[in-house]
């Protein structure tokens, strides 16, 4: 199964995301948790991300490309993979359509979480509270969404004229909305 999970940051990707990539033997593949560990350890890509992380902007496209590039080669991709916040941007869609042309593979679904704007800015604001994410500031939230609106959000349409589109509520408990991408799924491939 190869699939993509988009929406809005604080949409529960990354929550999703474990569930989905283990019901399908998958992996997993977080754009967001591989520059955060690279922030971490102040490796060179660390440090150029966290300057665009920090303002709420997207990494570039080259960095981000190359480095996705590099784990779908990896072996434990070869069966399949969840992509978590990648592509972002219509430039990023030719990218991967390339990158799976060369392996031989396709799309299977791509995953939309939609939840309410003012929920997704409280979810963030309570996760940077937990997890101590200093780029989760109200101002960097709402320039995040801003920014995923204009330049992810035109996705979905790619997407969706591709027949790959699955819309699922993100709104309720993690186990709702996990039945809900389940059976969106299930009733995307019948």
């Amino acid at each position: 199964m190869r699939l993509i999970l988009m929406g809005p940051p604080g949409a529960g990707k990354g929550t999703q995301a474990k569930y989905v990539a283990e019901h399908f033997g998958v992996p997993a593949i977080s754009t967001g948790d591989i520059f955060r560990a690279n922030v971490s350890q102040g490796t060179p890509l660390g440090v150029e991300a966290k300057r665009y992380m920090d303002a709420g902007q997207y990494v570039p496209d080259e960095v981000t490309n190359n480095m996705v590039r590099s784990r779908l080669a990896e072996s434990d991709a070869e069966p399949g993979f969840l992509l978590d916040g990648y592509p972002r941007t219509v430039a990023q869609v030719h990218e991967l359509d390339a990158m799976l042309v060369d392996s031989g593979s396709a799309l299977d679904a791509v995953v939309v979480l939609t939840v309410d704007q003012d929920e997704l800015v409280q979810r963030l604001l309570a996760r940077a509270q937990v997890e101590g994410r200093a780029d989760d500031t109200e101002e960097v939230i709402r320039t995040r969404q801003q920014v995923y609106a204009e330049e992810t959000a035109p996705l979905i349409d790619v997407y969706r004229e591709r027949g790959l589109l699955v819309e699922v509520d993100g709104m309720g408990e993690v186990a709702e909305v996990t039945e809900r991408v389940f059976k969106a799924l299930s009733a995307a491939a019948s």
